[in-house]
């Protein structure tokens, strides 16, 4: 099993490297994905030689934690590809079109005559925007001045005028840089190029959805038998005893597909060209790595942001719940022991969870008392799956939905700082428990800027906000352990 979860990791590892960092460094992914996995390496070797029950140094278990993200980061600057003189000039902006979706990124800015400068400068009323000054980037023309009016307002009248002069050939972006301060960005606009983008990737594919589809409820069920106690043997000698995975693999991918179709369903919405939810199938570990869709064009603004982020965990979640008690309902309790943890499925303690240990209690009652742990059904185990999978979803941290949330509500700076603190608030926690030790590495991979909105300016009204607090409530009540004064009430 051990060497399953370092499997794992580093398939993990190595894709979060390579999509987050390798178009920004010439260190080779290789490198950076070895120092990341280095602490990995030495934790399992020091349990591979000494066994688990040896406790393990503190400088040991520390160390590579805090040394390797280090060597990480400076093999990223030191390999640095160097910014175009333009792009260096002013630092201390963001520049919008690197965190656009799709093939905004690949496009320059055809340069403005002094005709279409003076056409664009007229499209910013003064008492609007006051418009000062143009910076002209590679990839975009930021548009700087002073706010007058309402930001909603401001973007949808200069998004109108610019449209009427220049029609489709731009984005208008509408962000804050690090002193809060609002500035617009023109971006090329790729559908104004299809021509130049008719060689590039379909944006749906049913086949290949429908044959991941088929192909990890395969690799589930297998995975669902090996739970339910089939045998090698069993399924040699009767190859249907392999259909008692069917209630985990269906269950599982229920919960991950209904998952990824609110965040599809919330994106038709709001008209974000997605691809198809497609599943990753792999023959070990839970028989896939979950479910994901690509957005292929900007979010139109900090509301759908929010909208889009937050349907994928509340449908998520919803599903889950009736499959978890059904499946707690048919699972059985064993005594509690030291093996039993929120890893083991056979002795799993549910007391590492305030919401799975109220579940628990609920659904088995006087069954589930202090000295006994759960031996769950394999429903039960995919509903657990999702549950986990919607806490770690709803991290306030980067391109997770939880970042999308907090950006959303906060803005993207706030956004940003809040990731940093969460990461590290995960590691803490993770030396207390150590089932969230994965959890915690994955985040310090995963970069904590979010891609911005075009209107990335205009905030949520309250009712979203309220929303966004009972995501963040529903993410403590998942991760946080039962209080003892609870427990001891409830007799657990």
């Amino acid at each position: 099993m051990n060497l399953f979860l370092l499997l794992v990791l580093g398939l993990v590892t190595y894709f979060i490297v390579q999509r987050s960092v390798a178009s920004i460094t010439k260190t080779p992914v290789w490198i950076l994905w070895l120092v990341m996995m280095t602490p990995a390496f030495i934790w399992s070797g020091w349990i591979w030689i000494n066994g688990e029950e040896r406790r393990m140094p503190l400088i040991l278990l520390l160390g590579p934690f805090i040394i390797c993200p280090i060597v990480y980061w400076w093999l990223i600057h030191l390999g640095r590809r160097e910014l175009t003189p333009e792009q260096a000039k002013t630092p201390n902006s963001p520049v919008a079109p690197q965190n656009l979706n799709g093939d905004a990124q690949k496009l320059s800015v055809r340069p403005l005559s002094s005709q279409e400068e003076a056409i664009l400068r007229n499209c910013f009323p003064w008492s609007i925007y006051y418009l000062q000054n143009l910076e002209y980037r590679p990839q975009a023309v930021i548009c700087r001045g002073s706010l007058r009016s309402n930001p909603e307002v401001a973007y949808k009248t200069i998004k109108e005028n610019i449209e009427a002069q220049f029609s489709d050939r731009f984005y208008i972006l509408f962000q804050e840089d690090f002193t809060g301060k609002p500035f617009f960005a023109l971006v090329p606009n790729p559908q104004a190029h299809r021509d130049a983008l008719r060689n590039s990737e379909t944006l749906t594919r049913p086949g290949l959805a429908l044959a991941l589809l088929l192909v990890t409820l395969f690799t589930t069920t297998i995975i669902g038998a090996e739970i339910a106690n089939v045998t090698e043997a069993a399924v040699k000698s009767n190859p249907g005893a392999l259909l008692q995975g069917l209630p985990y693999a269906l269950s599982l991918m229920t919960i991950l597909g209904i998952h990824e179709l609110g965040h599809y369903l919330a994106a038709q919405r709001y008209k974000i060209r997605t691809t198809l939810p497609y599943f990753i199938p792999v023959p070990f570990f839970l028989g896939t790595f979950g479910a994901f869709i690509q957005m292929r064009s900007p979010v139109p603004n900090r509301k759908a942001l929010f909208d889009v982020a937050i349907a994928g965990p509340l449908a998520g979640f919803i599903v889950t719940i009736p499959f978890l008690i059904w499946g707690l309902a048919n699972s059985s309790v064993v005594t509690l022991s030291e093996k039993s943890n929120m890893l083991n499925f056979d002795s799993f303690n549910p007391r590492f969870s305030l919401l799975m240990t109220l579940l628990s209690k609920l659904t088995l009652g006087s069954a589930l008392t202090a000295n006994v742990a759960i031996d769950l059904h394999p429903v039960a185990v995919a509903g657990y799956l999702g549950v986990i999978v919607t806490a770690l979803n709803l991290m306030p941290v980067g391109q997770l939905d939880g970042g999308h949330i907090i950006h959303a509500m906060l803005g993207q700076q706030a956004a940003i700082a809040i990731g940093q603190v969460a990461r590290f608030l995960l590691l803490g926690w993770s030396l207390v428990q150590p089932g969230f030790l994965l959890w915690a590495i994955m985040l310090f991979l995963m970069p904590v800027n979010d891609e911005p909105a075009l209107n990335d300016v205009t905030a949520l009204d309250d009712r979203r906000d309220f929303g966004g607090l009972l995501a963040i409530a529903l993410l403590i009540a998942i991760v946080l352990p039962m209080p003892r004064l609870l427990s001891g009430m409830l007799g657990i």
